[in-house]
């Protein structure tokens, strides 16, 4: 259960990132405004964060069966991968949310969709390791969706509070967590 919390937490770092920056965006909104923004978060981000693992995961499970010898290394090598990737981006100053601009200081829901989606892909792929994990699938998908949405939440407040600096962190966090699983999942599953 403790490898489920741990990728619920790598897998929240793009959305917590995401809502850091939304969260500085807002720091001349109105306490209302911040209130709603925080709440959107957490409800766009914890439910695609959610749904995409789930996704993942049943297709997944439809191709393990034809790969089962090979599902350790796929789902290690998925998992390094995302994490490498997260790094990456942080070490090399990309990121895949710059390229979304949100326009005016406003969040609709629009935005806030695409960034869900954008920052939930990963989670797909990440989908995939939970046919390698011996625990319920449904209750993953349920933790990792109630852990992004809490992340969601907080980091829009964090973000208003502090500024951005707090992004890059987050992403580092993630991506090592990423790694450090999916070495788990090929060495020691």
């Amino acid at each position: 259960m403790i490898e489920v919390v741990l990728l619920a937490i790598a897998l929240a770092m793009d959305a917590f990132a995401v809502s850091i920056g939304l969260g500085a965006k807002s720091q001349k909104q109105s306490q209302q405004y911040v209130r709603h923004l925080a709440i959107y978060a957490a409800l766009y981000f914890g439910i695609a964060q959610g749904v995409m693992p789930l996704i993942g995961y049943l297709l997944g499970a439809a191709l393990l069966g034809w790969l089962a010898a090979a599902a350790p290394w796929i789902g290690g090598i998925i998992l390094i991968a995302l994490g490498g990737k997260m790094l990456y981006e942080v070490l090399s100053g990309e990121d895949d949310e710059d390229d979304i601009d949100v326009g005016s200081s406003v969040i609709n829901h629009r935005t806030m969709f695409t960034l869900a989606i954008a920052t939930s892909i990963d989670a797909m792929a990440a989908g995939f390791t939970l046919n390698l994990l011996a625990l319920n699938a449904w209750l993953a998908c349920l933790i990792i969706a109630v852990v992004t949405a809490v992340f969601g939440w907080l980091g829009v407040y964090l973000g208003r509070r502090s500024g951005t600096w707090l992004e890059d962190k987050a992403e580092v966090l993630g991506g090592v967590v990423l790694i450090a699983i999916g070495i788990k999942v090929m060495f020691f599953v």
